[in-house]
């Protein structure tokens, strides 16, 4: 079935060609993006009459090398049987017109499906899509691409730090409390066994530390307490029994691992022997500096009274994820102010990448299999100071993550009392705070993902999302991993 093509002449005077697209496949919602609109802009596509299946849309494209993917409900999908090429965004399918090209649609004797789109090739070539002049193309798009990326200009990434800069240092930590909620403080004398399952049961990962006898708060209890206690236990050859957790009080391992702290230079780098906290009249620029240059996951606000006789009043636990909630919010309608905030992030220096064949060696991202060891996922947490490590399967695409929150599910049923840390799978031990158990890809909540494409506005307002301290980048359609960016990288290249 042929169609007629039209020709039109945009303001700049360049001919554009009206396109037909087709995805064939089915879904219930189909969107078109590409490279023609910066891959910012998503055309939706209509089912086609009496073919609900097959969803078409017709966009007016200047002529030259293009490249496209569709968006099917909510998943990045390229078309399989239509030229494609693995760019910067994945696996895209291409397409290259001519002023004298236009599309082709192919029809089979038994209807009108399946629907293809057809690029137009060079005469006298075929349609493979290793065809010697379309590689020439690809490459030569591929470079041109490349040579586009935007750049951050030193210029803009200065005006856009003075505003965040300016903007946190006339604000205060008091702006970050809550109208109402709570904030649970364990006593240091609390046996280690309890203190495991409040944070299990109340779903926390930290909490201060009261010390009566002080009266004033002396520290914090994280996750990474338990991941320490369970890896040390491991290493002598026994598993962490309700003997072992009822007797050993906060107190007691406190002081553990303050004589771990002077055997190991490994620990000595991972933790701090003092609190840090701040008051509530502290700006927040200083709160998160306090935060990045401590490496906590979060600071206390304490507000401690000058009269005799009264105790520290615990207030808030601050982290970066409010802060960067608020410069979110204030420059929300004003975002003009903050040049940066548009730019890709793989333009940016920011977080942690997969190197690229050719690029220069970058500090590792630490990935695991699914059937790794829950020892080798405790101890790359520990050796590679890492809050969190990507699940993969053989060819590097997201299946899980695993977090050093995850530790406090050991405290479900009293799993810690009967595991062997060498011999449960990080697929075991991740599959403990799944109710119901389910298979890899249905726990969307855990993975919180991103593409290379996407603006530095659009990661800081998912990160800034309560719960979500980090977003895994990969690549569209395949779910291949690329790299991942945390909180502390955010704020940190904003700060400076």
């Amino acid at each position: 079935m042929d169609f007629a093509r039209e020709t039109g002449v945009a303001a700049s005077g360049t001919v554009l060609i009206p396109t037909r697209f087709v995805w064939p496949y089915g879904g219930r919602s189909v969107y078109l993006s590409g490279s023609f609109t910066g891959w910012t802009e998503h055309f939706q596509m209509s089912p086609v009459e009496g073919c609900p299946t097959v969803f078409q849309t017709i966009c007016s494209l200047p002529p030259g090398f293009h490249q496209y993917k569709f968006i099917v409900d909510g998943e990045w999908r390229h078309d399989e049987r239509q030229p494609c090429v693995s760019g910067n965004y994945g696996t895209v399918n291409t397409l290259m017109l001519s002023r004298d090209s236009g599309t082709v649609m192919l029809t089979r004797d038994s209807g009108y499906s399946p629907t293809i789109l057809t690029p137009q090739i060079p005469s006298g070539s075929s349609m493979d899509v290793d065809n010697a002049a379309f590689q020439r193309v690809v490459r030569v798009s591929n470079d041109t691409m490349n040579e586009a990326l935007p750049r951050i200009s030193e210029a803009d990434l200065e005006v856009s730090r003075h505003r965040i800069s300016a903007f946190l240092s006339t604000h205060t930590a008091y702006e970050l409390l809550p109208d109402s909620g709570k904030v649970i403080a364990l006593d240091v004398d609390l046996p280690v066994k309890q203190a495991f399952h409040i944070l299990h049961e109340q779903g926390i990962t930290i909490a201060p530390l009261w010390d009566f006898c002080k009266g004033q708060f002396i520290g914090l209890l994280s996750a990474m307490d338990f991941i320490l206690i369970m890896r040390e236990l491991g290493d002598r050859g026994s598993n962490l029994t309700e003997e072992e957790l009822e007797t050993h009080t906060i107190s007691a391992w406190k002081q553990a691992k303050l004589f771990l702290n002077r055997q190991s230079n490994e620990r000595r780098s991972v933790f701090t022997s003092q609190l840090v906290q701040a008051g509530p009249d502290e700006n927040l620029k200083d709160v998160s500096i306090k935060i990045l240059q401590n490496g906590v996951a979060t600071v206390p606000i304490i507000h401690s009274s000058s009269e005799e006789g009264l105790y520290p009043q615990l207030l808030y636990l601050a982290s970066l994820s409010e802060i960067l909630k608020c410069i979110c919010r204030y420059f929300r309608n004003s975002s003009g102010l903050l040049p940066i905030l548009q730019l890709p992030i793989c333009a940016i220096p920011l977080g942690t990448w997969v190197p690229r064949i050719g690029e220069p060696t970058r500090r590792p991202l630490a990935m695991l299999r699914p059937s790794a060891s829950l020892n080798a996922a405790l101890n790359l947490l520990i050796q590679a100071q890492v809050s969190s490590i990507p699940i993969v399967d053989d060819n590097d695409s997201l299946l899980d993550v695993y977090s050093r929150s995850d530790i406090t599910s050991l405290a479900k049923d009293k799993v810690y009392t009967h595991i062997n840390l060498q011999e449960m799978t990080i697929h075991q031990a991740l599959q403990l705070g799944q109710e119901p158990y389910s298979p890899y890809g249905s726990s969307s909540q855990r993975c919180h993902m991103c593409l290379r494409s996407d603006s530095l506005h659009k990661v800081m307002e998912r990160l800034a999302t309560p719960g979500v301290r980090r977003l895994i980048i990969v690549e569209a359609g395949s779910k291949r991993v690329e790299g991942i960016i945390s909180l502390s990288d955010v704020v940190r290249f904003l700060v400076g």
